[in-house]
């Protein structure tokens, strides 16, 4: 099954890149399984390629693990460390798009997510937010919104608690916000 460019109002097929400035990569977890606690990933960049059929559309994303921020910096040491996210010897996390289809309630994203050596398949959902010309240079712009949840644990980010307990959830909800640039059409 294809998805007409029709459906996707001002459509444009074409190479992407991933706009810092306006894009976002933020993480929740419960903390204690009785608070939220949200962080986000200050250095990123990828690339989204539409194609002229968006279900043979693709992207990649590669996060500088260093760049976790969530407002507390002895948190933020905590998940640089051995405990979570080891950067010292695992310094980016990637993600590599294999499929898009079409989910129950809009776009599904298939793809490798590798976190501290280890790959696993995971998929989620997103929506195209739009297109559009920037009025101030001239470029083109569009954006997507990707969500998703993973288990820390598939991936061995985790800290050692004493008694089996955990002071942080095993499920981290994923959320990211990307205004991207068109570098070429095709």
């Amino acid at each position: 099954m294809t998805t007409s460019v029709t459906e996707i109002p001002g459509y444009v097929a074409g190479t992407w890149d991933i706009d810092p400035v306006h894009s976002h990569i933020g993480f929740e977890a419960r903390h204690m399984f009785v608070s939220k606690v949200r962080g986000r990933f200050e250095a990123f960049e990828g690339q989204i390629i539409t194609a002229a059929d968006p279900l043979q559309s693709s992207a990649t994303l590669t996060v500088q693990m260093n760049s976790v921020a969530t407002g507390n910096q002895t948190r933020d040491d905590d998940l640089r460390s051995d405990n979570f996210f080891a950067v010292a010897a695992y310094p980016v996390m990637t993600y590599r798009s294999t499929a898009i289809r079409h989910g129950r309630h809009g776009f599904v994203l298939d793809g490798e997510l590798t976190v501290r050596g280890v790959t696993r398949p995971v998929s989620l959902t997103f929506e195209i937010n739009g297109f559009a010309t920037d009025p101030a240079d001239g470029s083109t712009r569009a954006g997507f919104s990707v969500a998703g949840e993973i288990d820390r644990m598939d991936f061995g980010v985790c800290s050692p608690v004493p008694d089996g307990g955990g002071l942080a959830s095993n499920k981290v909800r994923i959320d990211i916000e990307a205004g991207t640039i068109l570098r070429e059409p095709p």
